[in-house]
């Protein structure tokens, strides 16, 4: 597996395809991107948040370039954290380590740069198997807040986790 630059023309309609509900789309954007997934928006709200924040949208591909995730990365060097973001796997490879897989590779790549002491992400806390899986990787959870994202009549809690550099295998 690889980590290459997404590319919004090789990339977006597969992508689309991993979200199969409203739900799930809500689960991983937090209401970001608009459902069901529209291209120029996505474009639009990644093109902000890299002049913003500097983040990164990354695709996780096999050898012969089959995305198979995908995420977005940010280094804030005043605080020396990076950030994780938009985690998602295809459908068809999860519960095959694809994921551990990816962020092994996001981690590491990460940790090359000196100035990368910690990665961050945050979780909804009614995603236990995201969770399960960041926690698998190194991550531990550093604050749980109240529940205060709105999806229909749900409620749901966040879950900010962090990986220090020196946990890092």
């Amino acid at each position: 597996m690889k980590l290459r630059t997404f590319d919004p023309d090789k990339d977006f309609e597969k992508i689309k395809s991993w979200i199969s509900d409203e739900r799930s789309h809500a689960m991983w954007c937090a209401g970001r991107f608009q459902y069901p997934l529209d291209k120029k928006n996505l474009l639009s709200v990644l093109s902000k948040m890299e002049q913003k924040t500097g983040d990164e949208p990354l695709i996780a591909a096999t050898d012969d370039d089959k995305a198979v995730g995908f995420l977005c990365y940010s280094l804030n060097p005043d605080i020396k954290e990076g950030k994780l973001k938009f985690v998602i796997v295809d459908p068809q490879y999860r519960g095959k380590g694809i994921a551990v897989e990816m962020l092994h590779l996001v981690i590491s790549r990460a940790f090359e740069d000196e100035k990368t002491k910690r990665i961050a992400l945050t979780v909804f806390s009614e995603n236990p198997a995201a969770k399960k899986c960041y926690e698998k990787m190194g991550f531990s959870e550093i604050k749980s807040d109240s529940p205060d994202f709105m999806y229909k009549e749900e409620t749901w809690g966040r879950c900010n986790m962090v990986i220090e550099r020196d946990i890092e295998s």
